[in-house]
């Protein structure tokens, strides 16, 4: 069992108020709050070896490239990646992504096709729209229930020769479901086609295993497991980094520049133009350290027993309903109470405290499956309690009372 109290004391901004009341942050899904470890670290960059990597002789370049790379490896033995330069920096999972859309410009042709679940994010939608605008591929969607559960006997049908490309979210940012990505993964290469899963909303509740899974690219962003933004990972089987062409061009990302011919850098640089954001980096790295000191058993358990209470204490209000239902789901619950706009809900929620998501959730085929304009979701750390949920429910009451 963990000890919460004692963990909310290494998060500075949970002791702060809003609006007079204490805060209860519970938008964990968009970004989770960072630890005073994490922030030691980053401060401990600007003041002590601020400088830029990979080129200089100097003590404090020598100092912050060693960090970074350091970095980069704990990244590697985190997810299992068999050689640490299949672990490429990012800004976030959307750079990932396009990173990878952009490289299969040149692998697609008219004619192909490309699958995507019907519960993905924008970000692992309009990158592929683009790709398939630019090469005649078509994208066809792998649907799901009302439960927010993909039909996987309508994925099995969609694979075909022609499929050269699969993408799915481990978990749904908007409804918690953990997908079945371990068959979605087989399935896909019985046919030859590459698979991208999106990590962003799974990396803070469990551990991938890369090459257990055998996936081909695997995203995730920092600031969803106590890292700072701005700063993810790309995990790419080595044999397709090799084949896909640079994103970006620039320093770093080059082997030799002349006016006639420039030739690019190995793994990981190729795709590492310019100066990258090496505080986070580095920073990235000890959240990962710190998630890892508190053990994701300890961190599931906890979790998945605040979204039980949650999810009790949540349905006992009457008109209240619950979106995405799935057998294996994550500590996300997307709710609206009927006749009334989610975003009111959010707002009066706010006024005591409470911080929430309202909306599509950059989810918007999913809220035009259910015909809804979007949804409240609340959702759950670690370092979240259940007296919180009790303040949380309390609020949702009130807010019915208010607006009904």
């Amino acid at each position: 069992m963990l000890d919460v109290l004692k963990l909310r004391k290494d998060f500075p901004i949970l002791k702060r108020e809003v609006n007079g009341k204490p805060l209860v942050y519970l938008d964990n899904a968009a970004t989770s709050q960072t630890p005073q470890q994490v922030i030691d670290v980053i401060t401990a960059y600007y003041q002590n070896y601020n400088a830029n990597i990979h080129r200089g002789v100097h003590a404090l370049s020598q100092e912050a490239t060693d960090k970074y790379e350091q970095a980069r490896i704990k990244i590697q033995k985190h997810f299992n990646a068999a050689k640490s330069h299949e672990i490429i920096f990012t800004s976030g999972t959307t750079h990932s992504i396009n990173i990878v859309a952009n490289g299969f410009s040149s692998l697609i042709k008219k004619g192909d096709e490309i699958l995507v679940s019907a519960m993905e994010h924008h970000s692992n939608i309009v990158p592929w729209q683009m790709l398939c605008e630019r090469t005649g591929a078509e994208l066809k969607v792998i649907p799901m229930n009302q439960d927010g559960e993909l039909l996987m006997d309508v994925y099995s049908e969609l694979l075909t020769n022609q499929t050269k490309l699969v993408f799915c979210n481990h978990i749904s940012n908007a409804l918690g479901t953990i997908n079945p990505i371990e068959e979605i993964i087989e399935k896909a290469h019985t046919v030859g086609a590459a698979v991208l899963i999106d990590g962003a909303q799974a990396a803070p509740h469990l551990v991938a295993d890369v090459q257990k899974l055998d996936v081909d690219f695997y995203t995730v962003s920092a600031h969803k497991v106590c890292g700072p933004t701005g700063v993810g990972m790309l995990f790419g089987k080595e044999e397709w980094l090799n084949k896909l062409p640079p994103y970006q061009g620039g320093g770093e990302m080059i082997a030799e520049v002349t006016f006639e011919k420039t030739t690019y850098a190995d793994l990981p640089h190729k795709f590492e133009a310019g100066t990258p954001n090496i505080c986070g980096g580095i920073a990235f790295g000890a959240a990962l350290d710190y998630m890892n000191g508190i053990g994701f058993d300890a961190i599931a358990s906890c979790e998945h027993e605040l979204l039980e209470y949650a999810t009790q204490k949540l349905l006992q209000i009457e008109g209240l309903k619950i979106y995405g239902t799935a057998k294996e789901k994550t500590s996300v619950i997307s709710f609206n109470i009927e006749g009334i706009h989610p975003y009111d809900i959010g707002s009066i929620l706010d006024k005591l405290g409470i911080a929430v998501r309202t909306g599509h959730h950059c989810a918007q085929p999913i809220m035009d499956f259910y015909k809804i304009p979007g949804t409240v979701r609340a959702s759950f750390s670690f370092y979240n309690t259940l007296d919180e949920v009790n303040v949380l429910v309390e609020g949702v009451k009130r807010a019915k009372m208010m607006l009904s």
